[in-house]
């Protein structure tokens, strides 16, 4: 399928912070998705909490589980609109680099410890690791993204973060924040994907820990509607091949869903290129109707599976975990590697070197701290 006027093109990017010249085979944002796979921080995805715990079983969804799912819906929702697909997936597989071990749990933990040392915000994160916390290539730290990418990257940030960010690069990646234009529709693509993502997996992972009921998302008409219609259709199928089937039926009319709203968002706004979408409003979103079932679903997973018991008593323990691990880096009982025992800010290097654990490393940690077991 051709490319529309309004998506994003890589032969006129706004370029890297580092100039380099370009790639014989590859445009900018395919190199910058091949730069984001073959790095430290990609890899250490596999090993970092999206719900449940890294320990706590082989089949629950992790970090790097989850970016690839993002890629995937965000791809298959770009081709039809004729988005740039390789900027959707580049944005997609980085956008959680800078989460934290533990998922938002050692991210609150993180930013309460930062507090009184410019705080932690892991979306921030995440452009700091492609920016300058990746150690690579010989003529600069970070990745080097392309300007688009890292844009997608950062998709929230405070008025404050965003000063900070323009005095560092005027006219950069949080000058948008303060002038209130937007991002490329590919990056306003992937941030909806990746909600949608979430909670469809998120009620995957909760009914097969046994936390979630599948009679219990009766309540939730997004699901439900599906569940019947699929029970309708296949009245004899097994409990697991049920919650397959609804989920597939429920992601379906989601992206069929933002495809038609956007569609119809840029021919009422009159987008005919890339510049008109960064003026416009945001384009790219569900409808009304479609808005209100995804923020019922999303209600009803934050009470009854991110404060489900159990989950708060693995986020308790976490969260421990983290504070304990930063009041000792900070205090140098525990020595940083040498690059960042190297940093002037050594707060700022603790948490750097924290939000970069995997799960599993941080556990160790914590027991090399405290002589004692995590599971005790």
């Amino acid at each position: 399928m051709s490319r529309a006027p309004y998506a994003s093109d890589p032969a006129v990017s706004r370029g890297r912070r580092h100039p380099e010249a370009a790639a014989p085979t590859r445009d900018a944002f395919q190199r910058d998705r091949d730069r984001i796979v073959h790095s430290t921080a990609f890899r250490r995805l596999v090993y970092k909490t999206q719900v449940f715990l890294n320990h706590e079983g082989d089949l629950f969804r992790t970090r790097l589980t989850h970016s690839l799912e993002v890629a995937q819906l965000a791809r298959s929702i770009a081709r039809p609109l004729g988005l740039n697909e390789d900027l959707v997936e580049a944005i997609a597989l980085a956008h959680d680099l800078g989460h934290t071990p533990f998922g938002h749990a050692g991210q609150d933990a993180l930013n309460d410890c930062m507090k009184d040392h410019g705080g932690f915000e892991h979306n921030l994160q995440s452009l700091r690791v492609v920016d300058a916390l990746e150690r690579r290539y010989p003529a600069f730290d970070g990745l080097n993204l392309s300007f688009e990418t890292r844009e997608g990257i950062l998709k929230h940030c405070s008025r404050a973060n965003a000063q900070k960010l323009e005095s560092q690069e005027p006219g950069g990646v949080g000058r948008r924040f303060l002038e209130r234009t937007q991002a490329s529709l590919e990056a306003q693509l992937t941030n909806l994907a990746d909600e949608i993502a979430y909670n469809a997996h998120d009620i995957d992972d909760g009914v097969r820990s046994g936390l979630l009921r599948l009679e219990a998302l009766s309540e939730v008409p997004l699901f439900e509607d599906f569940r019947q219609q699929t029970l309708a259709e296949h009245p004899q199928l097994d409990t697991r091949r049920l919650l397959y089937e609804t989920i597939r039926r429920m992601l379906s009319a989601q992206v069929y869903d933002v495809i038609d709203t956007t569609r119809a968002a840029l021919q009422a706004h009159g987008i005919a290129d890339a510049q008109g979408v960064r003026l416009a409003p945001p384009l790219v979103g569900f409808s009304e109707g479609m808005r209100e079932k995804s923020s019922v679903l999303k209600r009803f997973l934050f009470a009854q599976l991110y404060r489900h018991p159990q989950v708060m008593q693995t986020t308790g323990r976490a969260q421990e975990a983290v504070r304990d691990l930063f009041a000792a880096y900070a205090a140098r009982e525990l020595a940083l590697p040498a690059h960042y025992e190297a940093c002037e800010d050594r707060h700022r290097a603790v948490a750097d070197y924290i939000a970069g654990m995997t799960d599993r490393f941080a556990m160790r940690e914590h027991e090399r701290l405290t002589g004692g077991r995590w599971l005790a």
